[in-house]
């Protein structure tokens, strides 16, 4: 048996654990749509409402503000619903665009000014503090709080959908993964990819599943029971976490049921017009994934060029049986990316680049850790937010 035959055997014994035995995550099943009956009944009455605050952490997002603000503002949401725009030290605009949605009156908008951040805390995270601590400090506190990236757009039932999806299944967090923008050639090569491997990582069936220990969370669009958050430890209790949304994600999940899927409803409004502007996205927290450890990431290249990138190439340099076997993987692996392709409309012939497209995330990912190496880990609009390497 020769070396070719022997990796292609493991391939496609990878694609048929992968496709079998991962919750589905690439069927991408768990959709918003799904098992949600329509928001407007005789339901909507305002008592029957809970109330919301929309906490917006922004740096230097002078540009997105204007239409994700305006989502906000224009949600056909019958309870009360407040907005607290946090302006992490930013050398823009954001602050002037903030104040000028407080004029709207059909809202309430507040603009509070970021203090610096202190050791400890990753930028976004010491941002939603400062904004949670605003909402808690009200005569009557929330009894949702909408953590949402000052990038992200909802439609208008979007929030009434949220809150009712959280309050029919008693959640304590339910999160939306945005659709990211898809139209430059770099996004439509590199971005549906990206959802594909979070799911991939984060079986979103099994963080739904209340009896599974996975745990994650979409930090573009999250509601969080206000109380549940408190129980958890709040927003301290995971300061330093780079990947603040999974971190938040297996607090919660201690305190009771939360929910992740995928949404058309809510999208992100940052492009990415070059394939360097996904990198650095990427690269921001690929190593702290791995746990900033050496023998992590050595493993997961291994894992990537078995998974991803042997079987193409054993498929077109070696002959036969182990071309035919090798065959057979690369055509499962594109055979699973076919629903995330859908949901980017995108044409199936993507399905047969993924090796190239795996390729590069192991490039990404190898460059996150050579960042982390030279003190530039977690580099995220000036800052350097992830804990130093050790030399």
């Amino acid at each position: 048996m020769t070396v070719g035959l022997v990796i292609a055997f493991l391939a496609v014994a990878v694609w048929m654990f992968l496709m079998l035995g991962r919750g589905g995550f690439w069927l991408a099943r768990e959709h918003e749509r799904r098992n949600l009956s329509c928001c407007v009944d005789a339901d909507r009455a305002s008592e029957r409402w809970p109330s919301v605050i929309a906490v917006v952490p922004a740096r230097n997002e002078a540009d997105m503000l204007p239409r994700s603000l305006a989502s906000l503002l224009a949600q056909d949401y019958r309870g009360l619903l407040s907005i607290i725009v946090v302006d992490d030290q930013s050398s823009d605009a954001t602050a002037d665009v903030a104040r000028r949605f407080a004029e709207d009156g059909r809202r309430e908008v507040v603009t509070l000014g970021g203090l610096p951040l202190p050791q400890g805390w990753t930028g976004k995270v010491w941002a939603l503090e400062q904004g949670v601590a605003l909402a808690n400090s009200r005569v009557a506190p929330p009894h949702f709080l909408l953590f949402t990236d000052a990038d992200v757009c909802y439609a208008p039932d979007s929030l009434c959908r949220l809150v009712r999806r959280a309050r029919t299944n008693a959640l304590v967090m339910t999160s939306q993964m945005a659709m990211l923008n898809c139209d430059s050639l770099a996004e439509r090569s590199l971005v549906p990819a990206f959802v594909f491997f979070f799911q991939m990582l984060y079986p979103f069936a099994w963080v739904n599943d209340s009896t599974a220990a996975t745990a994650a969370a979409a930090g573009g669009s999250m509601l969080v029971e206000r109380q549940a958050l408190e129980r958890a430890g709040g927003i301290a209790a995971i300061r330093g976490a780079l990947i603040d949304d999974c971190a938040l994600a297996r607090r919660l999940k201690a305190q009771g049921p939360i929910w992740l899927g995928l949404t058309d409803r809510v999208i992100s409004l940052r492009s990415y017009a070059q394939i360097g502007d996904i990198r650095r996205m990427v690269a921001r927290s690929a190593y702290a994934q791995l746990r900033y450890s050496p023998l992590l990431l050595a493993a997961t290249v291994a894992g990537m060029i078995v998974t991803y990138l042997a079987a193409p190439i054993i498929a077109i340099l070696d002959g036969f049986p182990a071309n035919a076997l090798a065959g057979v993987a690369w055509a499962l692996m594109a055979i699973a990316f076919q629903p995330t392709l859908h949901q980017y409309r995108l044409s199936p012939l993507w399905g047969a680049a993924l090796p190239l497209i795996a390729a590069a995330y192991v490039a990404f990912t190898i460059d996150s850790a050579y960042q982390h190496w030279r003190g530039r880990g977690g580099w995220w609009k000036g800052r350097v937010q992830a804990m130093p390497a050790k030399r």
